[in-house]
């Protein structure tokens, strides 16, 4: 368990960035806001103008689709990264063909080591049926099995439902 790791989760559309948002921001340290998507489309490049504009200003932003590692590992204990999200870093990994089992090790492992106060934030997808197509459920069991990985490295995890947060362990600050 890492005593600096806070993992937010929700569903699509459901506050959890901007809640993962004021968590880093009311920590008063240096915010880095590590990006994990990728513009393949206008709607994501107009999601990300208005994840870009909900943040403000104050926000060193680190592009890092897949390898998270080294960013985290060069991180300082005066600073405070939020990763968003663990799903579209999966999400990539998967569409990549890579090796999701030694992916999501290794993340676990840079986010043991880093030395600044992480918060990362994931969709809950377990909620829904049984997908109809292979890769969706591939990407659904991966995602619960990240999920579970990261909440039980993480010492506070909250799930975020209408905007609303729950903690389900540990303390909020």
């Amino acid at each position: 368990m890492n005593p600096d790791l806070t993992f937010v989760l929700g569903g699509a559309a459901s506050g959890k960035s901007a809640f993962a948002e004021q968590l880093v921001v009311s920590s008063g340290k240096n915010r880095v806001y590590l990006a994990t998507s990728q513009v393949f489309d206008d709607e994501m490049q107009t999601k990300i103008e208005r994840h870009v504009s909900q943040r403000g200003a104050g926000w060193h932003t680190v592009e890092a689709p897949f390898d998270l590692a080294p960013v985290l590992a060069d991180l300082d204990p005066d600073q405070i990264c939020l990763i968003d999200c663990a799903t579209m870093w999966l999400s990539n990994h998967l569409l990549a063909k890579r090796d999701l089992n030694q992916e999501q090790s290794a993340l676990l492992a840079a986010l043991r080591t880093c030395r600044a106060q992480a918060v990362i934030v994931s969709n809950e997808v377990g909620y829904g049926i049984v997908p109809e197509n292979a890769l969706a459920r591939q990407f659904r069991e991966a995602q619960g099995r990240l999920n579970i990985a990261l909440a039980a490295q993480a010492n506070l995890v909250v799930q975020v439902t209408a905007g609303l947060p729950l903690v389900l362990k540990g303390t909020l600050p």
